[in-house]
């Protein structure tokens, strides 16, 4: 006989229920961890992604990081403004908006602990930019007024955020006159105010950035050449959605390492769980074995059945820990982007990269702690195990 039936393997799992859970269990646990923390780093890289446009070119300051390091002076605004790129709207304005970007420290609701949030000076144009941004209660501040409008996130957390509350920085008071929904997108963790009045409060002449949408997406080189060219400025192009995703690159790696050192960590943990698991079947089932080999089945396929055995575990963990951390997908974290020194809300991102990868991360498991004791019970002699029967 060539093969077990699979039916035979899936009887003595369920006939050793007890066992199989808490095996499967201890691998879904395991998996749950894994899968977590691959979801942490994909909804920080979606939430800065989905943050920008394709269509949209940010300059800042050669040699800048973020916008708040950035300095692009009134003359160098012009000059991007003036470039044939800059996309129009029907009545003929430049969509560009010249931003200037702060951090200021707000005490979280319910709280004495304080964080940094963006403050982000705009125009009208910068809500054009961003059709991602909706405003859902109240009005868009009006240009020159002390009015700002919150993102979603930042309202919910941070006193004095609140839809008609006040905050004070720039040695003024601000009323909040607009909440925003940004969805998946960093701006929900920010503050907009008026571009002119807020340099003014803060006594910048600068910009941090300008940001504008192209005429034609395929037209970004041809800009980035261009503005290269210029010696009148000193800045650097790229595109909206590239420039957000460089703010995460750190806090990724640092996810990512983390989530691999965990992971390591505790799959140890479950693989030799799996191991003594797999041991005890077999040392339980001795007689067993040396039946079906006496019936004809050869060593080969003993040893398949057995690993077949540690694969449905590992795959039983595998799925329910799946199931466990999708429920992550409910719950929205705020920390410290390392990059802005500010704070960022984003939510858990279950992709179909992340169950594929979960669940080979699972088999693998499975396959490296049923290996030896499935090679124990090939390697059983038939007489010796009817003998222990």
């Amino acid at each position: 006989m060539s093969s077990i039936p699979f039916s035979y393997v899936w009887r003595n799992l369920r006939t050793r229920k007890l066992t199989t859970l808490l095996t499967a269990g201890g691998m879904a646990l395991v998996v749950f961890v894994y899968a977590t923390v691959l979801m942490l780093e994909a909804g920080l890289a979606e939430t800065l992604i989905a943050t920008g446009s394709p269509d949209n070119v940010t300059v800042i300051r050669k040699g800048s990081q973020t916008e708040a390091q950035s300095v692009v002076d009134r003359n160098q605004a012009a000059i991007i403004e003036s470039n044939a790129h800059v996309a129009t709207d029907r009545d003929g304005s430049k969509l560009l908006a010249k931003e200037s970007v702060v951090l200021i420290s707000l005490q979280k609701r319910g709280t004495v602990k304080p964080a940094n949030v963006v403050i982000r000076g705009t125009n009208k144009a910068g809500l054009v930019l961003r059709p991602q941004v909706q405003i859902v209660q109240g009005r868009m501040f009006r240009p020159g007024s002390a009015e700002v409008i919150a993102g979603r996130a930042i309202a919910e957390r941070f006193q004095g955020a609140g839809l008609g509350e006040t905050i004070r920085f720039g040695q003024r008071d601000w009323v909040v006159v607009a909440l925003f929904d940004a969805g998946k997108t960093g701006f929900n963790s920010e503050i907009w105010a008026d571009s002119e009045l807020m340099m003014q409060s803060f006594r910048r002449s600068v910009f941090s950035a300008a940001t504008f949408k192209l005429t034609e997406s395929g037209q970004f080189d041809a800009v980035v050449k261009e503005l290269d060219a210029d010696p009148r400025l000193t800045v650097e192009a790229k595109r909206e959605t590239q420039f957000y995703a460089d703010q995460s690159r750190v806090m990724a790696l640092f996810i990512r390492y983390l989530g691999v050192t965990l992971s390591v960590i505790f799959s140890l943990g479950a693989v030799i769980g799996a191991m003594i698991t797999m041991y005890a079947a077999v040392a339980n089932r001795v007689a067993e074995v040396g039946t079906l080999r006496a019936i004809g089945f050869n060593r080969r396929a003993v040893m398949t059945a057995f690993l077949v055995e540690a694969l449905l575990l590992s795959l039983v963990g595998g799925v329910v820990g799946l199931v466990l951390a999708s429920g992550m997908q409910f719950f929205t974290i705020s920390t410290m982007n390392w990059q802005t020194f500010s704070e960022l809300a984003f939510s858990f991102s279950l992709t179909p990269g992340i169950v594929i990868k979960a669940l080979i991360f699972s088999l693998i498991m499975g396959l490296l702690g049923g290996f030896l004791p499935a090679a124990r019970a090939a390697r059983l002699n038939i007489v010796d195990a009817l003998r222990a029967g």
